[in-house]
C-alpha cells in the first residue's frame, strides 16, 4: 500500500491522522481508496468531473503528477503520495 501524507487541513476529515496507507496501482486508485475510507475528502481531492481537484497539488516521491501521467501515473507498494492544498492570499 502507498503512504499518504496528509495536510493539516485535511486531518480533521481522517481522524486528525498525519500519514495513512491506502491500495491502488495509480495515483487515482490510491486518492479514491482515501475519499471512499473517509467521505470529508472527496470534495477536497476531486473536481465534480472526477478530476482532481485544481486547488490541490499531489506529488509522488517529490515529482508532481500533473506532469506525470495526472490521476494514471503509476503506484508502487513503498511510493508516498503528498497532498498540497494549494494556499493563497495573505495579509496586507
Amino acid at each position: 500500500m502507498a503512504t499518504i501524507r496528509i495536510p493539516p487541513v485535511l486531518r480533521p476529515a481522517v481522524g486528525g491522522e498525519k500519514e495513512l496507507t491506502a491500495g491502488g496501482s495509480s495515483v487515482g486508485e490510491v486518492l479514491r481508496a482515501l475519499a471512499d475510507a473517509h467521505p470529508e475528502t472527496q470534495s477536497q481531492l476531486f473536481a465534480a468531473d472526477g478530476g482532481l481537484n485544481r486547488y490541490v497539488n499531489v506529488y509522488l516521491n517529490d515529482g508532481d503528477v500533473r506532469v506525470l501521467d495526472g490521476l494514471d501515473t503509476a503506484v508502487g507498494e513503498s511510493d508516498t503520495l503528498v497532498i498540497l492544498p494549494a494556499m493563497a492570499g495573505g495579509a496586507r
